[in-house]
């Protein structure tokens, strides 16, 4: 038997099977199970009860995780000139406008997150069909197309993260690292999911959040009890 196997099977003789854990719980054991040998990212997978192909039913938005994401994010500013230094100073990896939209024609997408201003939208939109896929198109309504270009590297570098529902009603994203503390796991999903549980569109109808699931990199997933998230009759 691999070492792989062998640590997956431990890993899976800790949790009961079908059984949804309160998050506390979760936050606590997806420490336990996670056995890599670098520090696994910690994800959840949100099932929502909406259909994401009408429009009032799409759930994105942004959150700023109290502990952060523990992963060191590189921000791509396009702007015009006159912001560039402004980007700097608040930390931006890498800052311009053309040279950047040219390596991004060209395939170069190494960034985690892409903030530009109102007046350059109209170049950045040009890039829609490479940076929408990957997740990386700047967005008014999750503060990465502003005018306010300091505060959203700030913010982004800070823990800010944004997420959307994917074509199947499923939010997925990364809450933290397996080496943060089972209480600091806790409390940034807890942000993340009581963010959800306020943007449920009018238009949803039945059950909106149908299953939560958490994992860290190559361990089994841990299904939460949704009403345990206050996610009542939700």
């Amino acid at each position: 038997m691999s070492k792989l196997t062998k640590n997956r099977k431990e890993a899976e003789s800790k949790l009961e099977a079908e059984k949804a854990y309160t998050l506390g719980e979760a936050s606590g054991l997806v420490k336990e199970i996670s056995n890599t040998k670098f520090d696994s990212s910690v994800d959840l997978a949100i099932r929502l009860g909406v259909d994401p192909r009408k429009a009032n039913q799409m759930v994105r938005g942004s959150v700023s995780l109290p502990h952060g994401t523990g992963k060191d994010v590189k921000v791509l500013v396009l702007c015009t000139a006159d912001k560039e230094e402004e980007a700097k100073e608040a930390g931006a990896d890498y800052v311009g406008l053309d040279e950047y939209i040219d390596k991004i024609k060209g395939g170069w997408t190494d960034v985690d997150v892409i903030i530009t201003m109102p007046s350059v939208m109209g170049k950045v939109g040009a890039l829609g069909r490479i940076l929408g896929p990957r997740g990386l198109m700047p967005n008014p309504k999750t503060g990465t197309v502003t005018m306010d270009i300091a505060k959203a590297v700030k913010d982004t570098k800070a823990g800010k993260i944004d997420f959307k529902v994917d074509k199947y009603g499923i939010i997925n994203t990364t809450v933290g690292k397996a080496s943060f503390t089972a209480e600091q796991i806790k409390e940034n999903a807890s942000e993340l999911l009581q963010t959800i549980l306020k943007l449920k569109p009018t238009a949803a109808k039945g059950t909106y959040v149908r299953s939560i699931f958490m994992s860290s990199t190559m361990s089994p997933s841990i299904q939460i009890e949704p009403k345990s998230v206050g996610a009542v009759g939700a």
